[in-house]
């Protein structure tokens, strides 16, 4: 017979796999959620919206090193993602020391179009169902992570 101070779980407590499943679900239900409402409102890829996100939030321009590194991306995906934001006129990169990523008048647009249907899908598919300390709590811990 096993004791919980041999490594089996209480039945109550839930296990780290658990919870590392019910974050995998969420994560994807509210990002393809929130994707979906985003492209079919101002046809923006996942990608785009995350990147013009980020730069937006950074005053509009960042290092591309940066911005790969905010994003958890590598430098061929950036690259490859940039040029093809690039040739649709939402960024420029600027080399000098470094390549710096800006914000275009087209990108700001399109990042000032989205806004207010990005915030709308949050709510409706992250946080409308939280109460005011419940939001804080995640924010908390999204922070630490």
């Amino acid at each position: 017979m096993s004791t919980p101070s041999e490594g089996v779980a209480d039945a109550a407590t839930p296990e780290p796999v658990d919870l590392w499943c019910a974050f995998k679900r969420a994560h994807e239900l509210v990002r393809a959620r929130v994707v979906a409402d985003t492209a079919e409102a101002v046809g923006l890829s996942e990608p785009d919206l995350t990147i013009l996100t980020n730069l937006n939030r950074a005053g509009g321009a960042l290092r591309q090193s940066e911005l790969a590194a905010e994003l958890g991306w590598d430098r061929t995906r950036i690259s490859h993602q940039l040029t093809r934001m690039g040739n649709r006129g939402l960024v420029a990169r600027e080399r000098a020391v470094g390549v710096t990523v800006t914000l275009t008048d087209a990108g700001r647009e399109a990042i000032t179009a989205v806004r207010p249907v990005l915030d709308a899908a949050v709510r409706r598919h992250l946080t409308e169902g939280l109460s005011a300390q419940e939001f804080e709590t995640l924010r908390s811990v999204f922070d630490r992570l």
